[in-house]
């Protein structure tokens, strides 16, 4: 109780249920708490982990010595060609969901996403030609399965409610679909594609071990991790986890951008 009567009003919102507190009171707070982080890993390092000045001193040799920002280069640009396509595919298919002909499709293609890599990869080897073309392809079937299960999910949350009120307008069916469901939910797709673009991640650095010819970011972290290199692969891990989260910002951004209507359904 004596702490809470100390606090600032603004500090309150912080520990209030519901509340929205000030940007520059949650900015601050979210800097402190790094702060903290780094500090204890500073002074009162695990053992299991190397010291932060340990991986410091790698990320630079990393970057210097063993090309990081390149291989980091090649692996985000293999990542986005794989969710360009991946994303076209997988609207295709949820959106094919309207005719009942297609909507066995839809389901055969999310249930695939219990399927594991390791035999995908030989498959997908015999009927490629390169080890490019066998690493984009086992990331688009990966990343389309998880797509078609998140955007089948937004469409079928559409109401019966909305679909009527576009038919009272005076819109036939298609007009209905294409007005409520392609660009009425434009916005939770690209949320959709923005919370699945991770799983290409998590499955890039997997296929760049197997097919080492183009290098990537995912071999460098296997290269550290067989030589026992843990301040390495911490390193690879943080520089992934803070381009992944500078990913995220950035379809939030678009989303705010295209999408500012979003934000209205958003509890306050």
């Amino acid at each position: 109780m004596t702490f809470w009567f100390f606090l600032s009003p603004k500090m309150k919102t912080l520990f209030a249920p519901n509340a929205q507190p000030h940007r520059l009171v949650f900015t601050t707070m979210v800097v402190a708490q790094v702060a903290l982080l780094l500090l204890i890993w500073l002074f009162y390092p695990m053992q299991l982990f190397p010291s932060l000045g340990e991986v410091v001193r790698s990320l630079g040799d990393l970057i210097t010595t063993q090309g990081l920002i390149q291989e980091l280069w090649a692996s985000m640009t293999t990542a986005l060609q794989a969710l360009a396509v991946a994303t076209l595919l997988a609207l295709g298919i949820s959106y094919l969901t309207a005719l009942p002909f297609f909507r066995p499709i839809a389901y055969a293609a999310s249930k695939m996403r219990y399927l594991t890599l390791t035999g995908l990869t030989f498959f997908m080897a015999l009927m490629m030609s390169s080890g490019h073309q066998v690493k984009l392809s086992v990331l688009i079937f990966g990343a389309t399965v998880y797509l078609v299960t998140g955007m089948t999910s937004v469409i079928l949350t559409t109401t019966q409610e909305e679909m009527d009120h576009a038919r009272t307008l005076g819109m036939g069916e298609w007009r209905s679909f294409w007005e409520v469901v392609v660009l009425g939910k434009l916005d939770e797709m690209l949320e959709v594609v923005r919370q699945n673009f991770a799983i290409i991640w998590t499955m890039i650095t997997l296929v760049e071990t197997l097919y080492q010819s183009e290098g990537g970011i995912g071999l460098l972290l296997y290269k550290q991790n067989r030589y026992l290199h843990l301040d390495g692969v911490l390193a690879i891990q943080l520089v992934i986890l803070a381009t992944g989260a500078v990913q995220d910002y950035v379809f939030v951004l678009l989303r705010r951008v295209f999408f500012p209507y979003s934000a209205l359904t958003t509890a306050k």
